[in-house]
């Protein structure tokens, strides 16, 4: 069932156009990523969602009423900012009940001690803001915002006040509690690590669209345009073509395809035509041979695998192994079977 479903939605920010005819729809109990470069709208479709900024057209329903003309504090939303806007004069406990105005003392108190172990803040109720730690302050705002049992959380780089330590355990940690509590969230990042361990789908972002939208590893492993494919990780492009006979030549020799592939957008694939293929780097096999195609160029230790660059023919392929190389050595590369990745 549809939490969430944006039409056609345009926004404009001090004159400019921010947002351009976009859609978008966010499931039950789903976890969606706005994925992009900074200034490509990712904040600015929060917050007209949240109606903290007009639009200028478009439609955005939640749970199937409508938003144009309700104001914040009727949309039942929750919005977690990136520096968490916790009250400073506040303790934990006050600012968990804030927003809990329609509520009995009694009432307010078991939505209080629900939350605190719910995001295991025990023992710190009576603590002001600035005697906690971020992750701490980050399970205060979780705390607060889920507090009012809101349709739809929307957070805007959630954990980029965090220590890297303790980054992927808050994530693992705040996505348990958001499918516990069966509640939709859309989450802001330019991380694509944050956002491949945190999201359901991923919207990547660009100049006010979104480019692509789906499943994380759909993105991954088959962007629909180069941009796409560039911004979520390590690449490879190799050139290659297409013969009569449906057979793909590149530096690795010749290989059969399937007679209904399609370029990555979904246009017929053309014949004998310059193409790029591509390949991320841990699509490869590679064993060491000293008769193999390949020649290490460069090293670099990653801590759980190896970084090379690693030349073949007149080509340079980054490759990801847990292989120790040294620097030329001859190595045997082949790609991995795979479902074609291939742009015009």
């Amino acid at each position: 069932m549809k939490k969430l479903t944006i039409n056609a939605l345009s926004c404009q920010y001090n004159q400019q156009v921010v947002l351009q005819n976009l859609k978008l729809q966010v499931d039950e109990n789903e976890i969606i990523c706005l994925l992009g470069a900074s200034g490509c709208g990712k904040t600015t479709l929060l917050k007209a969602i949240a109606g903290l900024l007009p639009i200028t057209q478009g439609d955005i329903w939640l749970n199937q009423q409508n938003l144009a003309n309700l104001p914040v504090e009727k949309r039942n939303i929750g919005f977690i900012f990136q520096d968490y806007a916790l009250f400073p004069h506040l303790t934990v406990e006050d600012n968990i009940q804030f927003g809990l105005h329609q509520q009995s003392a009694e009432e307010k108190q078991q939505i209080l001690q629900k939350m605190i172990h719910l995001v295991h803040l025990e023992g710190l109720e009576k603590r002001y803001p600035h005697q906690l730690s971020g992750g701490q302050q980050q399970r205060v705002a979780i705390a607060r915002a889920l507090a009012c049992q809101p349709s739809l959380l929307l957070l805007d780089e959630p954990f980029s006040n965090i220590d890297t330590q303790v980054r992927h355990q808050m994530i693992d940690e705040i996505k348990q509690i958001l499918k516990k509590q069966n509640i939709s969230a859309i989450f802001v990042t330019h991380s694509k690590e944050e956002a491949f361990a945190f999201a359901d789908k991923l919207a990547v972002m660009k100049a006010g669209k979104i480019v692509q939208f789906g499943a994380t590893d759909e993105l991954y492993l088959r962007p629909n345009c180069p941009f796409v494919a560039e911004f979520l990780g390590n690449f490879n492009y190799l050139t290659c073509r297409i013969d009569e006979q449906n057979q793909l030549h590149s530096v690795f020799g010749i290989t059969a395809i399937s007679e209904h592939k399609t370029l990555a957008n979904g246009e017929i694939l053309p014949k004998n035509k310059s193409l790029r293929w591509l390949i991320r780097p841990h699509q490869f096999n590679m064993t060491i041979d000293e008769q193999g195609n390949g020649i290490v160029l460069e090293k670099l230790f990653l801590g759980q695998y190896y970084h090379y660059l690693i030349k073949i023919a007149d080509t340079e392929l980054k490759i990801q192994s847990i292989l120790c190389l040294e620097l030329g050595q001859k190595v045997k590369v082949t790609p991995i079977k795979q479902d074609l990745v291939i742009f015009d």
